[in-house]
């Protein structure tokens, strides 16, 4: 049965704040922006993060946090990227809820264009998790948990805590596409699990993808370069 959600437009455009750390590279005090970083990914690095974790708290890609982490090796110019924070949303607990309504609603409108419904909702750990957790309680659909695997060919493993996916029509969330390898992992476990994944939610696209393996991309917002 269809809930009552938010109908707001989810669209941004593509112009919405672009280019952050393009912005970072200009003389004088906005180079502190990028010292900052450096610090932030080598202080992750410490703790034993991989580069791809540490790339997934700092919303960046992986190529940009290598950069960064070899910044004063290599003193080249950094891949474009788009540095992505939420963390206004993410410190209250009823702004995340706001958020999660509003992907509720993209649900909805994206199942009624197939004439089906989502059985279950995906979380892909760690920033994926909170926005499944109120989406299932939303739409009241099961939860199932995506775990990313660091290192060569592993590509990860969903939880046994929560829901199974197989023979479920499977709608996955995450906070941030940089290159679309994390989602792809998950939408390729979904399948060998025996689910059918059916669409995939962002609050960031950051990549000109609407569609990955022939899985639709929804994103509340998008941020691109275009130089």
């Amino acid at each position: 049965m269809r809930t009552h959600v938010f109908r707001v437009c989810a669209g941004v455009k593509e112009n919405h704040n672009l280019n952050i750390l393009k912005a970072l590279l200009r003389p004088g005090e906005n180079m502190k922006g990028i010292d900052s970083l450096v610090e932030k990914a080598l202080e992750f690095k410490e703790k034993g993060l991989t580069e791809a974790e540490i790339a997934t708290e700092l919303h960046l890609s992986r190529e940009t946090v290598i950069w960064l982490l070899t910044r004063n090796v290599k003193q080249d110019i950094p891949p474009a990227d788009v540095k992505i924070g939420w963390r206004s949303i993410g410190v209250f607990g009823g702004r995340m809820s706001l958020v999660a309504a509003l992907f509720s609603d993209i649900i909805v409108e994206e199942m009624d264009k197939r004439e089906s419904f989502a059985d279950t909702i995906v979380g892909i750990s760690i920033n994926g998790i909170p926005f499944a957790t109120l989406i299932s309680e939303e739409l009241g659909i099961e939860m199932a948990i995506y775990r990313p695997l660091s290192g060569e060919n592993k590509v990860g493993a969903f939880s046994s805590n929560y829901a199974s996916v197989n023979g479920k029509d499977v709608v996955i969330v995450d906070d941030v596409l940089n290159t679309g390898g994390t989602m792809r992992g998950a939408i390729e476990e979904v399948q060998k699990q025996g689910g059918r994944p059916v669409l995939a939610l962002l609050l960031v696209n950051k990549t000109g993808k609407d569609d990955i393996d022939g899985v639709p991309l929804r994103a509340l917002m998008r941020a691109r370069n275009i130089a």
